[in-house]
C-alpha cells in the first residue's frame, strides 16, 4: 500500500526524472526507489539514448577542461 512506485499512478518518468536517474546511475548513487520506478515505468530505449548523450557530453566537458588547463599552463 505504501509502495512509492504505485503512487505515480503508473505514469512514465518525465524527461527530468530520467535525466536525474541517468546522472545518478553514472556516478553510482541511484536510489532504490528511483531505480524501481525506472524499471517498472520507464522505456529502456529512452535511458539508453540519454545515457549515451550524457556520456558524450561528460567526455567532451572533461576534454574541454583538460585543454583549457593545458592552455593556461602554457603546454
Amino acid at each position: 500500500m505504501d509502495d512509492p512506485v504505485d503512487n505515480n499512478n503508473h505514469k512514465p518518468p518525465t524527461f527530468w526524472q530520467m535525466l536525474h536517474s541517468v546522472m545518478a546511475a553514472a556516478f553510482g548513487v541511484q536510489s532504490g526507489k528511483n531505480r524501481a520506478r525506472d524499471f517498472t515505468h520507464g522505456k529502456p530505449s529512452h535511458f539508453v539514448i540519454l545515457g549515451i548523450l550524457f556520456t558524450v557530453v561528460f567526455a567532451l566537458t572533461l576534454f574541454g577542461i583538460v585543454k583549457l588547463v593545458l592552455h593556461l599552463a602554457g603546454i
